[in-house]
């Protein structure tokens, strides 16, 4: 099982953000940190975990995932498979179908304190657009 522990941050909401993504695999663990433009925090949250499917497929095909996020609205609407919000909705879909190419994906919603890596990765990424 690949363990994924992801995140995004926005400076301003919306304003600049990142996203951040902390992998333990194998006995490995793998660090990115994406600068993404201007989006608002949620959004920024959504392509962290979009971002963290895309490196699965990459790296890790055919593996059980179990996603860790802090942010109860992703993993709500992501567990929900339903959303309102015409922004998010996009973003779900393309988390349902990169999700659909592994023989199991979880995610679960962690307390802040419990995500520091990925948050200081996605806090990088902001970062680097302010130079």
């Amino acid at each position: 099982m690949i363990e994924v522990y992801t995140d995004g941050a926005a400076q301003g909401n919306p304003g600049l953000s990142g996203a951040g993504i902390y992998i333990k695999a194998q006995g490995k663990s793998y660090e990115y940190s994406f600068p993404l433009g201007t989006l608002t925090n949620h959004e920024a949250e959504f392509h962290a975990i979009i971002k963290a499917l895309e490196i699965c497929q990459e790296f890790f095909p055919n593996e059980i995932l179990s996603f860790r996020s802090d942010s109860k609205v992703a993993v709500d609407v992501i567990e929900k498979a339903f959303t309102k919000n015409k922004l998010f909705l996009p973003l779900l879909e393309r988390i349902q179908e990169k999700a659909n190419e592994f023989p199991y994906f979880f995610i679960k919603w962690i307390p802040e304190k419990q995500n520091n890596h990925a948050d200081l990765l996605a806090r990088k990424a902001v970062q680097q657009q302010t130079r």
